[in-house]
């Protein structure tokens, strides 16, 4: 799949850091194991669990971010104030829920290791964190905006709903509307994207911080390359 023309480019000509990702994302490619464990996820839970099919409201409206809209997305926060972009990026890099992205401090951040550590918020249990591994060009980025200070300092200090409405409002100027047009849109596009590009749906269950994994299997319900092209040898 082709990088959109202009995508993650700033004013000037200048490349952000969504140009680099969106490559290493999109060229990523699926080992035979996890296309087998995706194919059995998908059979299974399609049948068993009734979150199937919560990629989609009950009348129909698409829950997630499609690839050209994630790319317009990470364009439109390039035209935002550093901290509000790296707020988006990081909800498009790591998939983690809004709260969860407002809750990291600099501490959280590994650039030797090149992981983002996040707390699972949504546990009973207090404690748990789940290590996320991101390209090294969002990283850097994350790291020269939010400057040095105390390591346990918060890297937006802001409250959830300032958070929500700046991604609603990012989410505008790039043209997106809709139920997918939320924080939330950008963690269902994350999962989509990830299945996609042959991310083992046990590994992409511990990114997002699932219990169980009938819950990630829900995005290998989203249509892809793939199948479309199984689909147009009927046409």
């Amino acid at each position: 799949m082709a990088i959109p023309k202009g995508f993650g480019q700033r004013g000037g000509g200048r490349a952000g850091p969504g140009t680099e990702l969106e490559k290493a994302f999109l060229t990523a490619t699926a080992a035979p194991p996890a296309k087998a464990l995706l194919g059995h996820f998908a059979m299974t839970h399609r049948r068993a669990s009734p979150a199937a099919a919560s990629l989609y409201t009950p009348n129909g409206q698409r829950k997630y971010l499609t690839p050209g809209e994630r790319a317009r997305f990470v364009a439109a926060a390039a035209n935002w104030p550093p901290t509000i972009e790296t707020l988006c990026l990081t909800l498009v890099w790591t998939g983690c829920r809004i709260s969860e992205a407002l809750d990291l401090t600099r501490a959280d951040l590994d650039a030797e290791d090149g992981i983002v550590a996040v707390r699972c918020l949504k546990k009973r249990r207090p404690g748990i964190v789940r290590e996320v591994p991101v390209p090294s060009a969002f990283l850097d980025s994350l790291l020269r905006v939010h400057q040095p200070g105390k390591p346990q300092e918060r890297l937006w200090g802001i409250a959830r709903n300032t958070g929500w409405r700046y991604v609603k409002d990012v989410m505008q100027d790039a043209g997106i509307v809709g139920v997918a047009a939320s924080p939330k849109g950008l963690r269902h596009g994350f999962g989509v994207h990830a299945l996609r590009s042959g991310v083992p749906l046990n590994l992409l269950q511990r990114w997002l911080g699932h219990a169980d994994i009938a819950t990630t299997a829900i995005y290998a319900n989203a249509v892809g390359a793939e199948e479309r092209e199984i689909a147009a040898r009927m046409w």
